[in-house]
């Protein structure tokens, strides 16, 4: 199963009260090891909730692995929908490696982080994180 597929079984928007809704988009992370963490987004009617990619990076972190491979995000429909640049700036900073992720940011278009991350402040720091 591809990591669309994977992310989609899990996109579906839920109403848990008049305050929250969540998993209207859902995430897929591949990491280097090979191994697939997945996470849902939660949106809360005064802006505490998070992003399905922020998810799937704790999930990710939780297991002791921070390179990811590849990573995708998809809506209720299935399509993917490109990282927020919160999300982007936190995969950067896990691992320099995570530049080099790949990053489904429309429906069978795929870019490196690095490519959608541009003017990286961290790169010109000129130390290693």
């Amino acid at each position: 199963m591809d990591l669309k597929q994977i992310a989609y079984q899990y996109a579906k928007s839920k109403v848990l009260n008049d305050f929250i809704e969540y998993g209207g988009v859902a995430a897929a992370i591949r990491t280097a090891a090979g191994n697939v963490y997945t996470g849902i987004s939660i949106d809360t009617a005064c802006s505490m909730g998070f992003c399905a990619e922020h998810s799937a990076v704790a999930e990710m972190l939780k297991h002791g692995e921070s390179v990811i491979q590849a990573v995708v995000a998809v809506d209720n429909d299935g399509n993917a929908v490109p990282p927020c640049g919160r999300c982007r700036e936190l995969m950067s900073q896990l691992s320099r490696e995570n530049l080099k992720a790949i990053v489904e940011v429309k429906n069978g278009i795929f870019k490196n982080l690095g490519e959608i991350l541009p003017y990286d402040w961290k790169v010109d720091l000129g130390r290693e994180w």
